[in-house]
């Protein structure tokens, strides 16, 4: 029997990264290694992830071990850089990280690294090529799922509005993340200026270097737990059917990216790594719905499709989830 890739993750207490752990155990091909934490360092992993009682008897580790084949970092924004600057992760280690802290242009080298942005249905084959990934925010998966098809012919703004659950916000305490503020309440942040706008913007500019237009984007908090329900709309002349056949057309080999021809709603996703795209069309202007777990496909799941890329397994393995449909 072939052996185990040998897996270590750095800032294992979070949401995203407790995912990612129930994804690797039960990965064919794969044997945690160590799961780091500072904060929980000496407690059992199922201490911060109590879905994983009987499932993982782990012990969080202050340190790091460089004995891994795959290095997974969950750390929080800007430490995933500051870790890789103070401490030498070999370049036989391949390295994916979810932050932002390497995902635009101006940010993918470090230490020798040359980061290649992992959205596996734009950047296959850089992905199987790469030794360091840079996992796509959340929100920027959805929406550049349900835009890149599309990204060398639209020359209009782009109006965008994308609702995300509390996980969306991490194990963090805010007051906007308490059930007692979200339960029946729903608001705008950050709107016209998220983060991941600029990540998107450098997405659509590679496959059409002369894209200039506007992305208008309302993020809202949504009173519910997982899962990202984004709308698009701009004009194009393209017929309604001329989009969905160049969808189906583009995803045609994708693993999980389905066309549907009604409407989506986050129930067909939540606990799977799949997108579901919807397109309609009203006069000059198409309205796309894209809707993901922002855990899995936005995260987790994410990193688990990457490293079955880079090491080329079979790209869905360990991913073949039922979604949590009622």
């Amino acid at each position: 029997m072939k052996e185990k890739v040998k897996i270590g993750i750095l800032g294992g207490a979070g949401l995203a990264a407790g995912e990612l752990v129930r994804l690797l155990l039960q990965h064919p091909n794969t044997h945690i290694q160590f799961i780091q934490s500072s904060s929980q360092a000496g407690k059992k992993v199922s201490y911060c992830h109590p879905d994983l009682e009987g499932e993982c008897n782990l012990v969080f580790t202050d340190t790091w071990q460089p004995d891994v084949d795959v290095l997974f970092i969950c750390k929080g924004h800007g430490q995933s850089r500051k870790f890789l600057e103070e401490n030498h992760v070999p370049k036989n280690i391949k390295v994916i990280d979810l932050s932002q802290d390497f995902r635009l242009r101006t940010s993918r080298t470090i230490q020798g690294r040359e980061f290649v942005y992992g959205l596996p249905e734009l950047n296959r084959e850089l992905i199987k090529e790469a030794d360091s990934i840079a996992n796509p925010g959340c929100f920027a998966t959805a929406i550049e799922l349900a835009l890149i098809p599309l990204a060398t012919t639209v020359v209009n703004d782009i109006h965008i509005h994308s609702i995300t659950g509390s996980t969306g916000a991490g194990q963090g305490l805010s007051v906007t993340s308490l059930f007692s503020w979200r339960d029946n309440n729903i608001s705008t942040y950050k709107v016209f200026e998220h983060q991941h706008l600029d990540e998107i913007t450098e997405t659509l500019q590679r496959l059409n270097p002369g894209f200039d237009s506007r992305l208008y984007m309302v993020p809202v908090r949504g009173n519910y737990a997982r899962g990202i329900f984004t709308t698009l709309y701009t004009s194009t002349s393209l017929s309604g059917e001329e989009i969905r056949n160049h969808y189906r057309s583009y995803y045609g080999d994708s693993h999980f990216v389905r066309i549907n021809g009604d409407q989506v709603y986050l129930k067909k996703v939540v606990n799977t790594n799949n997108a579901f795209i919807s397109i309609r069309k009203n006069a000059d202007n198409v309205f796309i719905e894209c809707v993901i777990d922002n855990l899995l496909k936005g995260a987790a799941g994410q990193a688990v499709q990457n490293m079955n890329i880079m090491l080329r397994f079979e790209e869905s393995t360990g991913l073949r989830l039922k979604p949590s449909a009622y």
